[in-house]
């Protein structure tokens, strides 16, 4: 399980035209979001994802970097990417699956097509959100086991404005006897 005020794991994905991505290398003023999206065949993903980067300069001004990450193909993260219209917002994609799982993203099996129909992959990660402070740790994290109920973009706007205005330390991160 991630940890908050930890360091969380590796990171390194290809992208569509933002060259390879490495969380390591990323130099943000406050923190890195991490948007894990389950991929083409979702349509919930591409609504969320039109959000993401329409708020996009929003997390810009909090000096917050942005990456949307899935394990789809190129191919299919192309063709996202087609729809999406967002040539800012980095789209990462071939997340290895076990990488998935040290982020403590839930791994799904396909079911076929999906009601846009478009066939699922064999394997795919289910959503996560994560925002990672400049030092490599985590502030705060968000998974589902569904595609629904997701953390509204605009909300953790306002939460980074208030951690940020308030130095508001990163919670959850007890691990001791309970």
């Amino acid at each position: 399980m991630l940890m908050p005020r930890r360091p969380v794991p590796a990171l390194s994905v290809p992208t569509l035209t933002h060259g390879g991505y490495l969380l390591t290398s990323e130099t943000p003023q406050n923190f890195t979001l991490v948007v894990f999206y389950r991929g083409l065949h979702c349509p919930i993903c591409l609504k969320y994802l039109l959000e993401l980067a329409r708020l996009q300069p929003e997390f810009d001004k909090r000096g917050v970097q942005v990456v949307a990450i899935s394990s789809d193909t190129r191919e299919r993260a192309e063709a996202l990417a087609d729809k999406l219209r967002a040539p800012d917002l980095r789209i990462g994609y071939g997340l290895p699956l076990a990488m998935a799982r040290e982020w403590g993203l839930y791994i799904s099996t396909s079911r076929g097509q999906t009601s846009i129909g478009i066939e699922e992959p064999a394997l795919f990660s289910e959503p996560g959100v994560f925002v990672v402070r400049p030092d490599g740790t985590l502030y705060y994290g968000a998974v589902q086991t569904m595609p629904f109920a997701r953390p509204h973009f605009d909300e953790l706007l306002a939460a980074i404005d208030f951690a940020l205005a308030k130095d508001y330390p990163a919670r959850g991160e007890y691990a001791g006897a309970v």
